[in-house]
């Protein structure tokens, strides 16, 4: 299952990426915004880190604006590896190299073509492990130490 989760500037676009999955086949679980009204990006980036580091989904994608705010929030949940993407060679080695498990998208900053290049590289790049998991290991051990 892949959570999905915008803010009001990424309504449009989260509602363009959910039809894309639907078409991909897809299970999908929408954490909100439900309107483009205006809204906070915290509440809805941590509904999906939340989903994502519990389990309860695969991989995640949060959009924004610009995508930075949405994936400072996502990578604050404990186990979160969120990577903002707005070009395909960024997102295919963001997966093999940091197995990033949330996408965060700019919604004024990627077109819609690309975005949903983005988000099939995102789902389908396996991470390579090797000496990218020695790297990982030492981001988990950076996170538990600040959290304890």
């Amino acid at each position: 299952m892949i959570a999905i989760g915008s803010d009001h500037a990424g309504f449009d676009l989260k509602q363009k990426v959910i039809e894309h999955l639907k078409e991909l086949g897809l299970e999908w679980k929408d954490y909100g915004t439900y309107t483009a009204g205006s809204c906070d990006y915290p509440v809805f980036g941590e509904a999906v880190a939340r989903a994502v580091a519990s389990g309860e989904a695969r991989r995640g994608i949060v959009i924004c604006g610009t995508g930075a705010g949405i994936s400072i929030v996502a990578n604050k949940v404990r186990g979160i590896r969120a990577a903002v993407c707005s070009d395909c060679y960024s997102v295919e080695l963001t997966r093999r190299h940091n197995d990033a498990n949330i996408l965060a998208l700019g919604a004024r900053v990627t077109g819609d073509a690309l975005a949903m290049r983005i988000v099939d590289i995102f789902l389908t790049t396996p991470y390579e492990g090797g000496r990218h998991a020695r790297r990982l290991a030492l981001i988990d051990d950076l996170e538990a130490r600040e959290r304890a």
